[in-house]
């Protein structure tokens, strides 16, 4: 991916050039002939990535322009500081000559640089090497063609329904002992697909109180264990933080006593999870089952004597996949037919391998002569059924993604093996780390989400979770993409992953200056002890899978080695900084002048200094501290490049000092309500898109004026009922409006949200709205797609098919008082899914008799807990 640097550096010093046109003015000239070169090298790179493979004479020709490249950006990054520290000096630079004197040395290094890249591009060996013939044009899709990229629904699957329901009968019969159930398969067989399909059969989720999902790896620990089982109970595992495997393992079957249990444990390496899982089980199992996926099938049989072998596909079944994959709902031309069947075969059986064909179908235009490329390729790869053929397709499939986009795609593999990565994060740290660009028709979020939809419809990633609203939540990498991916990514020296090894040691130094990027796991605690220095370093990511707490000296070593840093995710490492006072975020680590992304967490983190301030180029900030407030002292609105600030505490921002308007800032999640009293914040963040206060919603004003904002979410902690000091409290715009403890009256709903025509996800939460009756009249929702209640009062509910047209999903939770759902809802087009949790036997008996008079074709109705549904029949 040589041509990935090219494309990179070039994003970079084209960014540094429209930015700080007024602080690099005296390498200005030099810069823009770099890039020109750059330019010229790029066109030239698309192919040398493609075949390079097979030449150590391109490799060694990469390597050369990787180490060229690196060394100017180090250079023009370096002075760039230098240009920032010298404006900011004011009328006293006059006297800075040790300025000028590095700006000098700094345009002769570059020119230096350019000199190399001539004489390497001037080359004729390496021009007659690669025979060059190539076409650009798939590094040229528009944000709007990924955008409208199909979504491929991770629940098509094909050739399962017999074992699904072998298993399913398994689950239910047995004995009252608590019994063992393997999945054994070979890799890409589809074990947790098929685990997944049982787990989530509405048959399993009447039979079991309790459903618990963990995945296991090799990288397994039984803390991680019993932390991912409590966590499918609370959502909320930091209270456990310190807690012995002991009483973790009492606090789980605390939870799972009253009732019966299913236990799924994905991708299962040793006995030793099956064991440990045992020990926190309750002594009365009621028939209850733990079902797990291995690889491994003496593990199988050393838990059941008769373990279920996953089987492979007929040639049918793959190309009845591939269809669905390639074509969704419509029909494969009778032209394709023949040559489709015949790359089916080469499946071998393997639902991934034709998973991962159809992503190479997909990115082609469906004629012939592409489809004989994919076949010819699979026919020369494909000799037998083991792990390398499904290596060879990925390469192929990956091979035809745009230079972004393969980046995109292995950037992924930084994260931990079967780890659900939220979709939210991956779009920040992609634009972060320069592998968006933005277009004239699209912001850099929509272009990176439409990436996304990309990859899912290439079928390169699996959804794991969906938004209320159908978006992607979240998101798995199958563990051999994700194998493909952390190799191919340290080949290519997009990042590189750093643990303890054989060897037992970190690279050193020299070794260091090599790697753009590094993700490390539970080791990094070791690895900062080692001093490491790398300035050529720009990403440092930290996903440990085990609790890290570690002091403010340590925090103070990660500016000091990698002081070029523009992506630093230490959000798993818990700091302790209660031991310094005032800001314990000492100035050195607002000296990461180039920082872009910061992600980090902290026990009694209180106080966001000043300092922040100078941190001109941070996109994303996400705080996660452990006190309930935090009180921001610097001023975002001055922050030129901030987009989305996350807290989990209700931030105070500080009254402003300059006027300056941010518009780049899209997002504010936490904020208190008395921000917005000084009647100022919205005025000057006039594009923010995203908002979430929390707080005395009474101290609450200007929010009609965020004319952009298109998601809103209002907790409101006062007691008593919140007055509307306005007909309009709420921007005209909002998509999706969140509230909680407001306590309206729900006769009050058309005034609150009846102007807001545009609003999709309407949620209700926490005596949002109170009193027994709600009965809409000729309201209505003419957008709505979303509604969900949860914990209030109602008793009778009051409308009908009319007051929400377009009205898909209906969740509805602890209603306790709620009578029954209107029964017109049954003639909603749209309304394909409604699940209740803990609501009452009557309301079953309703939403019941809805499913069954439904219009909609394939509606889902999901009830919890199961045994509403027996007292109802």
């Amino acid at each position: 991916m040589a041509e990935t640097t090219v494309e990179f550096a070039l994003n970079n010093l084209t960014e540094q050039l429209r930015d700080n046109i007024d602080v690099i003015a005296v390498i200005k000239d030099e810069v823009t002939c770099l890039l020109s070169e750059l330019n010229h090298l790029r066109a030239f790179l698309i192919e040398a990535n493609r075949n390079r493979r097979g030449s150590e004479i391109l490799k060694h020709f990469v390597q050369e322009l990787n180490r060229a490249i690196n060394k100017a950006e180090n250079l023009i990054d370096n002075f760039m500081i230098e240009a920032k520290l010298h404006k900011k000096r004011g009328i006293y630079k006059i006297f800075d000559l040790c300025y000028l004197v590095k700006g000098k040395r700094c345009c002769s290094e570059i020119r230096s640089i350019m000199e190399k890249l001539k004489e390497i591009r001037r080359d004729s060996t390496y021009a007659l090497s690669m025979s060059l013939q190539f076409d650009d044009s798939k590094s040229k899709q528009t944000a709007h063609q990924l955008k409208r990229a199909p979504i491929v629904e991770e629940d098509e699957i094909v050739g399962f329904d017999e074992e699904a329901d072998e298993i399913i009968n398994r689950l239910l019969g047995g004995s009252d002992d608590v019994e063992f159930i393997p999945i054994v398969g070979m890799p890409g067989l589809g074990k947790t697909t098929l685990a997944n399909k049982v787990f989530k059969s509405s048959t399993v989720g009447y039979t079991f109180d309790n459903r618990i999902w963990v995945y296991v790896s090799q990288s397994y620990t039984r803390r991680d264990l019993f932390l991912n089982i409590i966590n499918q109970f609370t959502r909320n595992t930091e209270q456990y933080r310190y807690v012995t495997e002991e009483a973790l393992a009492e606090v789980i079957r605390e939870h799972l006593l009253p009732g019966k249990y299913l236990i799924v444990l994905d991708d299962v390496w040793t006995w030793e999870p099956l064991d440990d899982v045992k020990i926190a089980l309750p002594n009365k199992m009621r028939g209850s089952k733990v079902l797990f996926t291995t690889r491994d099938d003496k593990l199988g049989k050393f838990c059941c004597n008769e373990p279920h072998h996953l089987k492979f596909l007929t040639d049918n079944e793959c190309w009845e996949l591939l269809q669905k994959k390639v074509f969704h709902k419509d029909k494969c031309p009778a032209d394709l037919e023949e040559l489709g069947e015949r790359i089916a075969k080469k499946c071998m059986g393997l639902p991934l391998a034709a998973l991962v064909i159809a992503g190479a179908l997909t990115g082609r235009s469906k004629t012939k002569s592409e489809w004989e490329i994919v076949h010819q390729y699979v026919s020369e790869h494909i000799i037998s059924s083991d792990i390398m053929m499904t290596k060879k397709l990925v390469q192929m499939s990956c091979d035809s993604l745009s230079v972004n986009l393969k980046a995109c795609f292995l950037y992924c593999g930084a994260f931990p093996k079967g780890s659900e990565i939220p979709a939210w994060k991956i779009v920040r740290l992609w634009i972060a780390e320069g592998f968006i660009r933005e277009t004239m028709q699209s912001t850099v979020e929509i272009v990176a989400e439409g990436y996304l939809n990309e990859l899912v419809s290439k079928s390169l990633l699996m959804v794991a979770q969906r938004t209320s609203n159908g978006q992607i939540k979240t998101f798995r990498v199958h563990d051999m993409l994700h194998e493909f991916c952390t190799l191919e990514a340290s080949e290519e020296n997009l990042f590189k992953e750093i643990k303890l090894g054989v060897e037992q040691s970190f690279p050193r130094n020299q070794v260091l200056a090599t790697f753009r990027r590094l993700s490390i796991d539970s080791s990094v605690q070791e690895f900062i002890s080692t001093n490491p220095y790398g300035d050529s370093i720009r990403s440092f990511l930290c996903f440990s899978s085990r609790n890290i707490v570690m002091s403010p000296y340590e925090l103070e070593t990660i500016p000091k080695s990698f002081p070029l840093l523009r992506v630093l995710d230490i959000e798993s490492i818990l700091f302790e900084l209660e031991t310094i006072p005032k800001s314990p975020l000492q100035k050195q680590f607002f000296q990461l002048y180039h920082l872009r992304y910061l992600a980090i967490s902290s026990d009694s983190l209180k106080i966001l200094p000043k300092f922040m301030e100078d941190l001109w180029n941070l996109q994303t900030l996400i705080i996660s501290t452990q006190q309930e407030t935090l009180n921001i002292e610097a001023d975002i609105c001055n922050m030129p490049q901030l987009r989305h600030l996350h807290t989990n505490a209700s931030a105070k921002l500080c009254p402003p000092v300059l006027k300056t308007r941010n518009h780049t800032l899209q997002t504010l999640s936490i904020i208190e309500p008395e921000t917005f009293t000084e009647n100022v914040l919205f005025a000057r963040c006039e594009n923010l898109k995203k908002l979430g206060i929390r707080g005395d919603m009474a101290k609450l004003v200007g929010l009609f004026e965020l004319e952009y904002l298109e998601k809103l979410k209002l907790m409101n902690l006062a007691s008593g009922g919140l007055h509307l000091r306005s007909e309009n409290l709420f921007p005209r715009r909002l998509k999706q409006l969140t509230l909680s403890g407001t306590w309206f009256d729900w006769n009050e709903i058309r005034r609150v949200v009846g102007y807001l025509e545009l609003l999709e996800v309407f949620k209700v939460k926490e005596n949002a709205f109170t009193g027994h009756y709600w009965e809409l009249n000729d309201y209505v929702f003419p957008c709505l797609k979303v509604l969900w209640i949860e914990r209030s009062e109602l008793v009778y509910w009051k409308a009908s098919d009319e007051n929400f047209p377009s009205l898909e999903r209906l969740i509805l939770r602890n209603l306790n008082k709620l009578g029954e759902i209107p029964i017109n809802f049954a003639n909603i087009r749209h309304l394909k899914m409604m699940e209740l949790v803990n609501t009452t036997k009557s309301t079953v008996k309703s939403a019941q008799n809805i499913e069954s008079r439904s219009v909609c074709t394939g509606f889902k109705l999901t009830i919890f807990p199961p045994d509403t549904i027996s007292d109802c029949n």
